[in-house]
């Protein structure tokens, strides 16, 4: 790989300044009083933080992708921007950014936002093109068990290590939803090289609404949802996390509730 085939955007290093000026204002949470109401301040700071670390991790995502197709075979990505780390590259902006970003601030569950499109007939194997899909959850679970570490070994305030703790229980979330065999997401797209052409052309068929009918389950079926979000915290204990700062985190996050 050419050395200049990556070159992170303006964009990117933008967000992440943006994102850690937040973290700066999420110190200022009081811990005392954990009120929103008497804390505005604060709460903008883990507000932001979140935001801005969700749209971050979304870019790392898709680069994921896209870095492990380049390296495996399909070098038309970087044409495509999509080794430039600028959030605007991954498909439509509203249902790639504008549309994650909305679901997470209200409902908590982080979408998969954006899309890299790979030309798989120009991997090398069937074992790349599983890669190139497992790529983008595993970088959202690196990111959260590297987020478990630093809080884990770095004293900050109350406010920082809640946004940050939530942040990470958002990257495990977005690592198991992912991770699912559904037709559109990436754990199918991991299985789909291997599977008998008819199987993969049904599952071409429901790709664009699959991902939305699991959704639409996890949301309305309260027995699913809470499986779903029990298996997450028990992941995200195992890798260190702790749920009491995750859960202040949310609450401030989600500071209207």
């Amino acid at each position: 790989m050419q050395r200049s085939a990556v070159r992170p955007s303006p964009l990117f290093f933008a967000i992440l300044a943006v994102t850690t000026a937040a973290g700066v204002l999420a110190a200022f949470v009081d811990p005392i009083t954990q009120s929103v109401e008497r804390d505005p301040l604060g709460t903008a700071g883990v507000f932001f933080l979140v935001i801005g670390g969700w749209a971050l991790s979304l870019t790392l995502h898709e680069f994921g992708h896209a870095i492990v197709a380049y390296r495996g075979g399909d070098h038309s990505v970087a044409a495509k921007g999509y080794l430039s780390m600028d959030i605007r590259r991954y498909t439509d902006p509203v249902l790639s950014l504008v549309l994650p970003l909305l679901i997470l601030a209200i409902g908590g569950i982080p979408l998969p936002g954006g899309a890299v499109w790979i030309n798989r007939g120009m991997l090398r194997s069937r074992n790349v093109s599983s890669w190139v899909s497992l790529a983008g959850p595993l970088s959202n679970l690196a990111l959260g068990i590297a987020l478990t570490i630093v809080i884990a070994f770095v004293q900050m305030p109350l406010g920082l290590t809640a946004g940050l703790s939530y942040l990470a229980s958002v990257q495990i979330l977005a690592f198991v939803i992912n991770i699912l065999p559904v037709p559109g997401l990436d754990g199918y797209g991991a299985i789909e090289p291997y599977l008998s052409p008819q199987a993969r052309e049904l599952g071409a068929k429901a790709r664009p609404w699959a991902p939305l009918v699991l959704f639409a389950v996890i949301i309305g079926i309260p027995g699913v949802g809470r499986l779903l979000f029990e298996f997450t915290d028990s992941l995200f204990g195992a890798i260190g996390g702790d749920a009491d700062f995750a859960d202040f985190g949310r609450a401030v996050f989600m500071f209207w509730r």
